[in-house]
């Protein structure tokens, strides 16, 4: 009797690596959130371990997709049959869990994103990888130095009285602010409360000007957790938001939904090399090319002594060289 593939979705981030397995009718039946820990190799090797644990090392793979900021090197280690950025696995996952939606926010680890959607596709975008104010990472490390439990954060602000005004636009400028405050005597409540104001008018004045911001509206990503977020979103905007019931893994989840589509389209045959080749001995280095003027920064992996891929470079120079030991120069 023929078993039933599941299809595996990576999110690799610089806060964490999540996975999720779908069945074939694009159904999660496993999802395991990891910390990145600045050692992502680390965290697909320990995600891929757990994982077999739970579905079971004989299980039919029918396909594995990457996404996130490293999904290369997850693609390369794990043999991915997609390799696709965020936005587009984000989009892809909204729409299979709220279909019709128009709006996708995200807030992750350390950037956060907005995805116009029309007619089923990607519209218009925009991403912030430069400020941290308003990411899980900053909203960790305020829960952190106020002493309160990150899964509370949010109960605090709704118990805010009279928020207090925080300039948002900057994470050291906020947390000064908030430091002032405290100085101050205004209470934890309206401080946090004044917070998550502060963050959604920085998300809206920045990632969403100059964009219609329509129903449906989908928040996803760790911060959509965050209560006092969720409320301030809803004041500010003046419309419903919807938190998916995977909100934490949606890129994952993209990821998987798409490798079902790409190896379907290909006659069914995936790439996967199995869940052992995720424990082999992987190094991965940063070299410079200095061959022309971009001077391109080349990530090179290795494994068992010989290059397994290379990116990075503008040119294809190097990224056609694998399997290939060679010194960039």
């Amino acid at each position: 009797m023929e078993k039933n593939p599941l299809y595996l979705g990576i999110d690799v981030g610089s806060v964490s690596t999540n996975f999720v397995a779908t069945n074939g009718r694009d159904e999660i039946v496993y999802k395991l959130y990891l910390r990145t820990g600045g050692q992502p190799i680390k965290a697909i090797r320990k995600g891929m371990k757990t994982l077999s644990r739970a579905v079971g090392e004989d299980v039919l793979i029918g396909g594995i997709g990457t996404t996130g900021s490293g999904r290369q090197l997850a693609g390369t280690i794990m043999g991915a049959d997609t390799i696709k950025n965020e936005i587009t696995t984000h989009a892809i996952a909204a729409q299979k869990l709220i279909p019709g939606v128009r709006t996708v926010m995200e807030i992750g680890g350390q950037d956060s994103k907005i995805i116009i959607i029309k007619n089923g596709v990607v519209y218009d975008f925009a991403m912030n990888t430069v400020c941290a104010a308003g990411t899980g990472s900053f909203l960790d490390r305020q829960a952190a130095r106020l002493e309160i439990p990150i899964n509370e954060f949010g109960s605090f602000a709704l118990r805010a009285k009279s928020p207090v005004r925080i300039a948002g636009r900057c994470a050291v400028f906020a947390e000064s602010d908030m430091v002032h405050k405290q100085q101050t005597g205004h209470s934890v409540e309206d401080i946090i409360g004044g917070l998550c104001e502060a963050l959604v008018r920085n998300y809206l004045n920045n990632l969403g000007k100059g964009k219609k911001i329509e129903d449906p509206i989908v928040f996803q990503g760790g911060v959509a957790a965050n209560i006092g977020i969720v409320q301030a979103f809803k004041k500010n905007i003046g419309k419903n938001i919807v938190i998916p019931k995977y909100y934490d893994v949606m890129g994952a989840y993209g990821a998987a939904l798409i490798a079902r589509e790409e190896v379907e389209a290909k006659g069914g045959a995936t790439s996967f090399c199995g869940f052992e080749k995720s424990q082999g001995d992987y190094k991965a280095r940063s070299i410079e090319c200095s061959g022309c003027s971009n001077m391109c920064e080349v990530i090179e992996i290795m494994f068992d002594g010989k290059v397994l891929a290379r990116w990075g470079d503008r040119c294809g120079k190097w990224s056609a060289l694998e399997g290939e030991s060679q010194s960039v120069s």
